[in-house]
């Protein structure tokens, strides 16, 4: 299946942007004054819009600040439906996860301790995790369906892959924002699914 997409309209481009605009807006006041301290109003006005306009495109300041983090994760599944039939499957989830890391330079981004901790506790409230997990593996799902020749509404492997991947970016975005010193996620990322792909095997004594 390809992996292209029609261009979009210019209508669709200013929403695009906007979006983009009003989470950047918000990761860059999380940056600066910490997640508790910063609000719709902060965001919008941060953007150049108003409030109104920000409630056209998110619920609040944790589904715009994961805006993101979901937008990756839907490229990456455009991209892995793009990869060779003939690859390894988690050779084609590996590469497809990172690449729209590598695409947006997270790929060479360490960020700062005071960062990190801004991300993790983002990371850890409720609302984001809803915002993100909203709806994106289960098209994860049906792509691995697709590929293994699997159902997916009644077989288990589909499902059960989805589940593996979702632990896995659970796990390395935990473990990128407690690292000391700072680690690049693409880093992590490739490792888990190594660990994942060869069995999880017990690490060695050292």
């Amino acid at each position: 299946m390809s992996d292209e997409q029609p261009p979009l309209g210019l209508r669709e481009r200013k929403k695009l942007d906007t979006r983009q605009a009003l989470s950047d807006a918000a990761l860059e006041l999380a940056f600066a004054r910490g997640l508790g301290n910063i609000t719709r109003d902060d965001i919008a006005a941060r953007a150049g819009v108003s409030v109104r306009t920000f409630n056209n495109y998110f619920t609040g300041k944790h589904e715009a600040l994961a805006y993101r983090q979901i937008e990756r994760v839907r490229r990456s599944l455009i991209v892995f439906r793009g990869r060779p039939v003939d690859e390894p499957l988690w050779e084609a989830i590996a590469a497809a996860i990172v690449e729209p890391l590598e695409a947006d330079g997270a790929g060479q981004y360490l960020p700062s301790p005071e960062q990190l901790a801004v991300v993790r506790e983002l990371l850890d409230a409720p609302e984001t995790r809803i915002a993100v997990s909203k709806g994106v593996f289960d098209d994860w799902i049906e792509a691995i369906a697709e590929r293994t020749g699997t159902d997916a509404d009644h077989d288990l492997y589909p499902r059960l892959v989805a589940g593996v991947l979702g632990a896995i970016y659970q796990s390395v975005t935990e473990t990128y924002t407690r690292a000391d010193p700072p680690v690049l996620i693409t880093t992590l990322l490739r490792r888990a699914v190594d660990e994942v792909a060869a069995g999880l095997p017990e690490p060695s004594a050292t």
